[in-house]
């Protein structure tokens, strides 16, 4: 059972106000009547997030929290007190971000990129603002095109910072974006490169490239079933290669010169065929 996120535990015992799961080490987890169908037996697994009342007690909830421990998300301020700020965060109990993990100090409100953590000397659930400790920590490996999930993090000169899958930097530049992207906002976009810095170039299209990494695919199988071999290469004429792959004859290039950086394919001057290699 990992505290602060998803787990797929079996039902141990049925009571009025609800059930009880299997956390393990002889751990039994209330799940409360309200988060249930009422069909569940015993035995039965169920996915429910695990975490910890307001008396410290392991409970279990099939309500949706906006990020997991080891996940960024922005989240408003519902109520401020002389511990800290509590944050809405989507689960019954309110995410505590205490005084100590305030970048700056956090207002009734007002809405905040957060960091969910487990706090390793009390063994609950929190949150802070300074971010920073728990990004970039890694050296990230992407491949160009890899699609990733963004988080927006500031505006720069040169385009918006963003952290990308809760642990890496990323800039996504102003010529790269069409309109503007709100300051809480979340979402997907593709590697460019990866620099020596470890940060991250992003564009938020991937058309040109999915549009080559599909009609090489659809190259190199139609290769497959003509024996290995087509007499076709980047010398034949437009005409034919539209033809035949319903493409132009630039793209034609690009696919078949990804395939061979790949060892794919062997090119000759009157054919092109396969290496033989996977």
């Amino acid at each position: 059972m990992e505290l602060g996120k998803y787990n797929s535990l079996a039902i141990v015992r049925k009571v009025d106000f609800g059930v009880y799961v299997d956390g393990g080490d002889g751990v039994e987890i209330l799940v409360p009547a309200k988060y249930l169908s009422g069909d569940e037996q015993i035995g039965d697994e169920i996915e429910v997030f695990v975490y910890r009342d307001s008396e410290d007690r392991l409970v279990a909830t099939t309500e949706t929290p906006v990020a997991k421990v080891g996940e960024l998300a922005y989240m408003t301020v519902k109520q401020v007190n002389d511990v800290g700020a509590f944050m809405d965060w989507g689960v019954q109990k309110d995410l505590l971000v205490p005084y100590s993990e305030q970048r700056n100090r956090l207002r009734t409100g007002g809405k905040y990129l957060v960091y969910v953590y487990v706090d390793n000397v009390t063994q609950r659930i929190a949150g802070t603002t300074k971010v920073e400790k728990y990004v970039g920590n890694l050296f990230p490996k992407y491949w160009r095109g890899t699609k990733v999930d963004c988080i927006f993090y500031k505006q720069t000169e040169i385009g918006y910072r963003v952290i990308v899958d809760n642990a890496h930097y990323g800039i996504l530049y102003y010529d790269e974006v069409h309109g503007e992207i709100p300051e809480d906002c979340h979402f997907t976009a593709f590697v460019k490169c990866v620099r020596e810095d470890g940060k991250i170039d992003l564009t938020m299209s991937d058309r040109a490239d999915r549009r080559i990494s599909v009609l090489a695919e659809r190259i190199y199988q139609n290769i497959k079933l003509n024996g290995g071999k087509i007499s076709i290469t980047d010398k034949t004429e437009p005409e034919i290669i539209a033809a035949t792959f319903s493409c132009s004859k630039k793209d034609f290039k690009k696919a078949i010169g990804a395939l061979y950086k790949r060892h794919k394919i062997v090119i000759n001057d009157d054919s092109i065929s396969l290496t033989g290699k996977k």
